[in-house]
């Protein structure tokens, strides 16, 4: 009996081998039918237009907008609680805002600490000389209002005393 003789010789292996990367590959490069998006046509554009405003014009003012909030908050913050140095914090957080917001943090931390060195100074850690002036004009206006009833009250003993 003859022996019979592999189907795939040594030779052609190695040809196998090198050509069925090179047709895999050439078969991955042919162009094929994609389909990106489940819209065609006018909705596409209609769809890309108004992803590209969003992208373009809307997302950037929301992001500025948002930043500039969030590093106005300490001096907010300072204002609030009546800060000593609220003017300086004011001053840190614009300066934030040029850096980049690099100063942000001290700001933070400068509005939610308590003055020791001012309390020192002037005996209490709070500035009354800050605003709260809405506040601050109704106590004066009641403030005159009850002078007036009380100069009132006592010009009518004076006149009454002398009638």
């Amino acid at each position: 009996m003859k022996a019979r003789s592999p189907i795939l010789s040594p030779r052609r292996r190695s040809r196998l081998g090198v050509m069925l990367p090179l047709i895999l590959f050439g078969a991955a490069l042919l162009p094929q039918s994609a389909h990106a998006s489940l819209f065609h046509g006018e909705t596409l554009d209609a769809i890309a237009n108004g992803i590209a405003w969003v992208v373009l014009v809307i997302a950037p003012i929301i992001g500025i907008t948002v930043f500039w909030l969030v590093h106005v908050m300490p001096e907010k913050i300072a204002h609030k609680k009546k800060h000593p140095q609220t003017h300086a914090i004011h001053c840190l957080c614009l300066l934030s805002l040029c850096f980049g917001g690099l100063l942000w943090p001290i700001a933070w931390l400068w509005a939610y600490t308590k003055p020791v060195m001012h309390k020192l100074a002037y005996g209490t850690d709070v500035d009354e000389s800050l605003g709260h002036l809405k506040e601050e004009v109704a106590k004066e206006e009641s403030e005159i209002e009850r002078l007036r009833a009380r100069i009132a009250q006592l010009e009518q003993q004076v006149t009454g005393g002398k009638a």
